[in-house]
């Protein structure tokens, strides 16, 4: 009956916590968490980009399939062609086929959050009820919580790259643009660098490290050959060019910077606009017909 009553006391909790901390100042971490602690190299900038290539953007017919970081990121694209004075793209949320009988940048809502599989088969969907046989570009991308600690990643590239080898053959004609995978922050709080510091898992850096895993996929397979928007990299570059990440053994993964960040997840004002423009720059590219 004492031990129950001495572990519920605060002054317990707090003298057991003080131990932990001192024993923490004496221990090597077995994840890093700073955040500033690699080069990135250098992103190509958005005024690199000629006046002939946005003119050339501009009179494709794109969709776009996303949740609430799509959203982020459309913000983004809205604000940057308005601020940098770019030529504009006429942007409508929708997913039906008949807003892409002009040029137009369309996008909606695709599949269920927390899965994967939803958002392929939503995809492929939308593109075979129409939007495959106008559209000059489409892509789609995953929710940082589509890709948790349990995901089979390796199944969920398995029906990725099926699905793109299918709509590829189906829509010879539409460019199809490939996304790396959200990310979300890293927990620094006490509880996750105590259980770090004993080699216990962290649901945080668990999520991240498949979300790493399933985005080396993706770029191992289409990198350099087809069109890339790697949001991963945008979210784990500071403006300073270093990158965000923790270490497991010898391997680093990558998480998003806080700096980007407001809840953990969604992007703030600053990340929507780097992310958007890179995105642009992709697409400009992809309009030219480089990967």
């Amino acid at each position: 009956m004492k031990r129950k009553i001495l572990l519920k006391c605060p002054l317990f909790q707090l003298w057991v916590y003080s131990l932990v901390l001192i024993s923490l100042a004496g221990c090597e971490m077995t994840d890093a968490s700073t955040e500033v602690i690699e080069e990135a190299a250098p992103m190509p900038s958005i005024q690199e980009v000629s006046k002939f290539a946005w003119e050339n953007l501009t009179t494709k017919k794109i969709y776009f399939g996303h949740q609430s970081v799509g959203n982020n990121i459309m913000d983004g694209v809205a604000k940057v062609t308005t601020q940098d004075h770019l030529p504009s793209i006429r942007i409508v949320e929708s997913d039906d086929p008949s807003v892409l009988n002009r040029a137009v940048w369309a996008h909606s809502q695709i599949g269920k959050n927390g899965d994967p599989f939803s958002k392929i088969e939503a995809f492929k969907e939308n593109l075979r009820k129409g939007i495959g046989d106008k559209a000059d570009m489409a892509f789609f991308k995953f929710c940082f919580w589509d890709i948790r600690s349990f995901t089979d990643i390796e199944k969920v590239f398995k029906a990725y790259k099926e699905t793109m080898v299918e709509l590829k053959r189906e829509y010879p004609n539409v460019t199809f643009v490939h996304f790396t995978v959200p990310l979300m922050s890293h927990s620094d709080s006490l509880s996750a660098n105590i259980r770090r510091t004993f080699g216990l898992k962290v649901g945080f850096d668990e999520d991240n490290i498949k979300r790493n895993e399933l985005s080396q996929l993706i770029l191992k397979e289409y990198a350099g050959k087809e069109p890339v928007v790697d949001i991963a990299l945008y979210e784990s570059t500071l403006p300073d060019m270093t990158r965000t990440f923790f270490t497991r053994g010898t391997e680093h993964y990558y998480y998003l910077a806080s700096a980007y960040t407001n809840d953990g997840g969604h992007l703030n004002e600053e990340a929507r606009k780097r992310a958007a423009e890179q995105m642009l720059i992709t697409l400009a590219r992809a309009a030219e017909g480089r990967p």
